[in-house]
């Protein structure tokens, strides 16, 4: 067995490990900023500041980690089962027409009827736009990774032909419907708790309450057992009497519905309409947070607070130091992206020699 995979303590593989990745991003990060003639030690207190300075600052670093949680349980239910989901901004997209769909229609009816209407109608899109890639994973053999990438551009190029068309309000120029009213509106966190006003809302807790039901479905279900005999050796689970494709499809399935959840957050959550790219790229952000994670529903938690804290921080930053370029900016947000999921178990090695040797 290589160093890279031999087995460490849960301690080390979910929170020492990442926190070194994090380390060594927030240093090389730390090392451009300087080559510009600025001070890293300002820019984090920078970023801290305006990520948990204040009720306002964590309203926001916690609603952007809402659409984290969900885009990164989405990629790693379906990595779990050995399939790379790279469609769940495309799901996502989808599942923003299905929401908008029960706000438009439904929204004369009271909130606490129409939102699990809505929660029900992202996950069904959210799936149902998974399934035709899972099809042609499980039944002809189609690679997901690049079946999902081409259903994005599908859901790109759908969803814009209806808002311009098909939903759009009568009379305006912008493309996107029109505003919710009533129960089509998903009422802020700040009227149930005492926090500054931001776009956190009770999607917050349905993303939590997911972290829990991934949690338990993978690691005490026969079917999560089942689900990680796929992924780990598709051949053993076939000789063990587990039918691969049916599972593939399953996870896919359950994968977009979880990837529905940013449509929730965002259309009737802070937004209140349907509107083009109101998914912001979470989807392919889920990515480095799934692994970031390392797919597990307590390590995507503490990666989708942390990339939340980035969005919300590195906005601040470029206000508070405007001598700061934005695209510094966003490329220090790279490199934690880069440091904590492409390369995020560039250290584990050293870690498993460190360990074998104590």
């Amino acid at each position: 067995m290589s160093g890279g995979a031999a087995p460490l303590p849960w301690w080390i593989d979910y929170a020492l490990l990442p926190l070194a990745n994090l380390a060594l991003a927030l240093l090389v990060a730390g090392l451009l900023v300087l080559a510009t003639g600025q001070s890293p030690l300002t820019a984090v207190a920078a970023m801290a500041q305006g990520a948990f300075g204040s009720g306002e600052a964590v309203g926001y670093t916690l609603y952007y980690a809402t659409d984290m949680i969900f885009a990164g349980l989405a990629v790693a239910v379906a990595f779990h089962g050995g399939l790379f989901n790279i469609g769940v901004e495309g799901q996502a997209y989808i599942s923003g027409l299905g929401v908008a769909l029960v706000c438009l229609y439904l929204d004369a009816l009271p909130v606490w009827l129409v939102a699990p209407l809505a929660v029900a109608a992202a996950a069904l899109f959210g799936a149902g736009w998974a399934a035709v890639p899972a099809w042609l994973q499980a039944r002809r053999g189609s690679h997901i990774v690049i079946t999902t990438i081409m259903f994005n551009f599908i859901a790109y190029a759908l969803m814009e032909w209806l808002i311009v068309n098909v939903l759009i309000k009568r009379g305006q120029m912008a493309p996107e419907t029109r505003g919710f009213n009533g129960g089509g509106l998903l009422p802020g966190l700040d009227r149930f708790l005492p926090l500054a006003p931001t776009p956190l809302n009770p999607a917050f807790a349905v993303a939590l309450a997911c972290l829990l039901l991934v949690w338990l479905l993978i690691w005490h279900t026969r079917w999560g057992y089942a689900l990680r005999v796929v992924g780990a050796s598709p051949r053993a689970a076939v000789y063990a009497g587990i039918r691969p494709a049916r599972l593939v499809i399953q996870a896919m399935l359950l994968s977009g519905a979880l990837g529905g959840g940013i449509a929730f957050n965002e259309v009737m959550g802070a937004q209140h309409k349907l509107l083009i790219g109101f998914t912001g790229g979470y989807g392919f952000t889920g990515i480095a947070v799934a692994l970031m994670g390392r797919n597990h529903p307590f390590g995507v938690l503490l990666a989708a607070v942390l990339f939340g804290a980035l969005y919300q921080g590195g906005a601040e930053l470029a206000f508070d130091m405007p001598s700061m370029s934005s695209d510094l900016v966003v490329a220090v947000q790279g490199l934690v992206i880069l440091f904590t999921g492409g390369l995020g178990l560039m250290l584990r090695p050293a870690f498993v020699r460190a360990f074998g040797r104590s």
